[in-house]
């Protein structure tokens, strides 16, 4: 038969096969929907849109350029989904396609009759035929005749999940290799299989131990041929679970230290009070009269204004007025022992707040009662 094509048109079909090559999944474009069935007819596994080739960015789009993510998105993906920052060779991932009707299980409590296992087997005799001549259909159809007569055989579930992934049926193929490992957890075809099958939708991780598993039980070369296809991906996995355990385990390390630290912390001061006498400043007083007015009119004392133009004695009161507990970060400091003595002098006169010396609450004389009388000169006492 002669060539249906001339020199050009062959030259842009062998363009067309490299691109092929290079970027499996753009037989995924809708355009070559003709050409992506005629593919599937011959039995061919076929990439899926969402993996495959490492440049290829998007479905029917190979120039397409990256979106940029979401980091909350990206974060929320990475707690989900641990695996999703590593980098795995998707080539050969596919999506699988369903069944149209129910899978056909059996009674799983029938006991079959030596009469029943009889037929079943010659049913499953057919059905192997069937598969050597790749009559996919009729051997699903045949094996599954064989599965009602006999619904306890693992073999015939591992056999019929053969043929449903020759079929890229996987999600079916897997349920029938279930089902035979649980009739016989040393059924080696049932875990040789279903981690293909596994392998086949991306799942790495259960390809491995199910290939793994089979091959313990009966060396297979296809079975160690598709073990070596995942393994890179495989211990990728591994090694990226093993990390991302090393760092929670971290993690909560460092949160249990810091938690020891600060209860060190408060045993530490607690300590220190006691054996002042417990005389530390009441700072929610401080705290309350700092944001009063009596505060305020301290600032037209000139030497207590220029002490506050340190923008470190600054910080450092506004932080405790804020919240009392931080007077433990500064009870050390110089600066904040000298403004806090100054303090206390300034509003122990009368005009600031209306109390005697050391009267304010938390400066020495907490909670003590205002004088109750006038005093002599009140009138004419004013801030320095």
């Amino acid at each position: 038969m002669s060539c249906p094509f001339n020199d050009e048109q062959l030259a842009q079909l062998k363009a067309f096969v490299n691109l092929c090559k290079e970027q499996p999944q753009i037989v995924q474009n809708p355009k070559l929907s003709f050409f992506k069935d005629y593919l599937l007819s011959l039995g061919v596994t076929l990439p899926t849109a969402t993996f495959g080739a490492k440049n290829f960015t998007a479905a029917g789009d190979a120039n397409a350029e990256p979106k940029p993510m979401d980091p909350a998105q990206s974060s929320s993906d990475e707690e989900s989904e641990p695996e999703s920052d590593v980098e795995l060779d998707m080539e050969g991932v596919i999506e699988g396609i369903a069944l149209e009707g129910p899978q056909e299980m059996g009674d799983p409590d029938k006991e079959p009759t030596d009469e029943e296992r009889d037929q079943s087997d010659e049913k499953r005799s057919e059905a192997m035929m069937a598969f050597s001549e790749q009559e996919f259909d009729k051997a699903i159809a045949l094996y599954t005749e064989a599965i009602q007569l006999n619904p306890q055989s693992a073999l015939l579930f591992a056999k019929r999940g053969q043929v449903y992934l020759k079929q890229n049926k996987l999600d079916a193929c897997i349920k029938d290799c279930t089902r035979a490992l649980e009739l016989n957890c040393d059924s080696a075809a049932g875990y040789k299989f279903r981690g293909r099958a596994y392998r086949l939708l991306g799942k790495f991780e259960e390809a491995s131990h199910d290939l793994c598993e089979s091959l313990k039980i009966d060396y297979d070369d296809q079975a160690n041929e598709w073990l070596a296809e995942i393994k890179p991906n495989a211990e990728k996995l591994r090694q990226h679970k093993l990390s991302m355990q090393r760092k929670k385990e971290e993690k909560e390390h460092s949160e249990k230290l810091r938690r020891a630290r600060k209860a060190q912390e408060a045993r530490a001061q607690a300590r220190a009070q006691q054996a002042a006498g417990g005389a530390a400043p009441d700072m929610g007083a401080f705290a309350n009269m700092a944001n009063s007015q009596d505060f305020v009119n301290l600032f037209s004392d000139p030497e207590l204004f220029a002490a506050f133009q340190d923008p470190e004695v600054s910080q450092m009161i506004y932080d405790v007025s804020s919240n009392p507990s931080n007077y433990i970060k500064y009870q050390g400091n110089p600066k904040f022992a000298a403004i806090l003595e100054m303090l206390q002098k300034k509003m122990g006169k009368g005009g600031a707040a209306g109390r005697g010396p050391g009267e304010f609450p938390g400066f020495g004389g907490a909670g003590a009662p205002p004088p109750t009388g006038p005093k002599a000169g009140d009138d004419d006492v004013g801030l320095d």
